[in-house]
């Protein structure tokens, strides 16, 4: 059984969006590149012929990827959710309280993670260490550096 996977509406839109691209373009330039190689002659010596199919095969496996997340992706209503404490789609502002360093991440699905955007993946060491804190809550997280305390000082939508 696949695990289910939470998304903003943007998120789930531009996984549509992707596997619509897949569907459409992505299946003519491959069924064209096969063509090509196909009017080359002879198949069994046409190194592009293979090479063609070897991309289609991949191609499709993407496809069937893209399918399954979809099929197991809910959309959260941010409206409805508890924002006392670090959930899904939360955006937390959290301080080592190492070196005193402040930074907010939001939390988000893996597909949609992008810590230059400063998001986060739910299953990421960080926010697993947050899910379920409260403002104020002191957390000992282990990231491959070692351990570190964070404070959780605001959490927001």
């Amino acid at each position: 059984m696949a695990e289910v996977s939470y998304y903003t509406k943007d998120g789930l839109e531009k996984l549509k969006e992707e596997l619509q691209q897949l569907k459409t373009t992505g299946r003519a330039n491959i069924a064209k590149a096969i063509a090509e190689a196909r009017d080359k002659g002879d198949l069994s010596e046409n190194a592009e012929y293979d090479a063609a199919k070897e991309a289609q095969g991949l191609h499709e496996g993407k496809i069937a990827k893209l399918e399954e997340v979809l099929s197991n992706a809910r959309l959260l209503d941010e409206s409805k959710l508890d924002t006392s404490k670090v959930l899904a789609l939360s955006i937390v502002k959290i301080k080592n309280l190492k070196n005193g360093a402040t930074m907010s991440y939001q939390l988000v699905s893996e597909t949609e993670a992008d810590l230059k955007a400063g998001k986060i993946s739910v299953s990421s060491p960080i926010a697993q260490g947050l899910l379920g804190k409260k403002v104020g809550e002191k957390t000992e997280i282990t990231v491959p550096a070692g351990k570190i305390e964070f404070e959780v000082l605001e959490i927001s939508r």
